[in-house]
């Protein structure tokens, strides 16, 4: 039997889908209900659904930010990745896009004509084999569509006792993700920016700073060598660091020449 997880935090909207997909495709067993992102990335790892029906706007974590989580998290031994559904009410542009890279998409409202037709389309994805890296590359090329254009930073302001301190872009050797804040590591020392690290990454010049996992970004003229692991993984030593960064297999395509 077929598992799907839904993600939408208006709780009617959840029921509709839940019920119209009962109509469509009675085979269909929905294993969770999410009402916010973070939820959905939680409860797809949990139960390992085939299917995941993403809502674009939801609180905490997008709907992108959320399917690029589940896939960096997606346990090696949990089999394929999920098929993920953008449900969405975006205009023809990104209806575009998400039609070219994810499963499917779903226009607010779903009608049951195109409820049916989407699950027609997923039951026939579900019957070929796996699509691995193909699934990736779609992934982070939807996520990489939906970056908005940003002014480059040329410094950071970071909160130093009472004081802020401004810390060129150039001396950073990697950026870290926490929560409300961001972790600007330096070859001599951590800053703490107050910022989520999806408003900064829009911010930052693309060729220099690389995303290497959902919650890390590498300045790679920091980096001094990379090697790919089993998992497909690739772990990153660093010119004035000790640690070593994993990028996860959503970002690892970067480094094809492993």
């Amino acid at each position: 039997m077929t598992t799907a997880l839904i993600a939408e935090d208006e709780p009617l909207l959840a029921d509709d889908l839940r019920a119209e997909l009962a109509a469509a495709w009675p085979a269909l067993q929905i294993v969770a209900q999410a009402g916010n992102g973070p939820a959905a990335v939680e409860l797809a790892l949990r139960h390992r659904p085939r299917v995941c029906f993403l809502d674009i706007r939801m609180p905490g974590m997008t709907g992108l930010e959320a399917a690029q989580a589940i896939t960096e998290d997606w346990p090696d031994d949990a089999g394929a990745l999920p098929l993920f559904v953008f449900v969405t009410a975006y205009d023809q542009y990104a209806l575009q896009a998400f039609d070219a890279a994810a499963a499917d998409y779903l226009l607010k409202p779903v009608t049951p004509e195109r409820l049916a037709q989407s699950a027609a389309r997923l039951q026939s994805r579900l019957a070929q084999p796996a699509l691995g890296d193909a699934t990736l590359a779609s992934l982070q090329q939807l996520l990489a569509q939906a970056a908005a254009p940003a002014p480059r930073l040329r410094h950071l302001q970071a909160a130093v006792g009472d004081a802020i301190e401004l810390v060129p872009v150039d001396d950073i050797c990697y950026l870290e993700a926490a929560d409300k804040y961001v972790r600007a590591v330096t070859a001599e020392r951590d800053y703490w920016v107050r910022a989520p690290l999806r408003e900064l990454l829009p911010q930052l010049d693309p060729e220099r700073f690389w995303q290497v996992h959902r919650s890390t970004v590498v300045h790679i003229d920091a980096v001094a060598r990379a090697a790919r692991q089993d998992n497909g993984t690739v772990l990153l030593e660093l010119r004035q660091r000790p640690e070593r960064l994993t990028v996860s297999r959503v970002h690892a395509g970067r480094f094809k020449a492993l």
